[in-house]
């Protein structure tokens, strides 16, 4: 299956530098069985009613079950969630 997460920070937040720290972060979740694939995204556009990032993952169920439960999806939330103004996830067949 495929996992989206497409977020925007807040106005006060210089996203740009984060890219490659969340990247790295991301890259990390490949050590989980099940996750064969992860991309990231950053936006091109400045625009005000536009997202800044994508993250995909190529994963099973089973182990979107183990990521959620992970130190990885802990440290994602705890230091990238609050400098976040929305979060979308979706998930679809690949």
């Amino acid at each position: 299956m495929r996992h989206y997460i497409i977020v925007k920070f807040k106005p006060e937040v210089d996203w740009g530098v984060l890219v490659e720290p969340i990247r790295a972060l991301f890259q990390r979740t490949l050590d989980i069985e099940g996750i064969t694939g992860v991309w990231t995204y950053p936006s091109n556009s400045c625009r005000a009613d536009r997202s800044h990032l994508m993250i995909e993952m190529e994963l099973t169920a089973a182990a979107l079950e183990t990521y959620d439960r992970s130190e990885l999806h802990f440290r994602w939330k705890e230091t990238y969630g609050p400098l976040l103004e929305s979060k979308i996830i979706f998930d679809r067949e690949s």
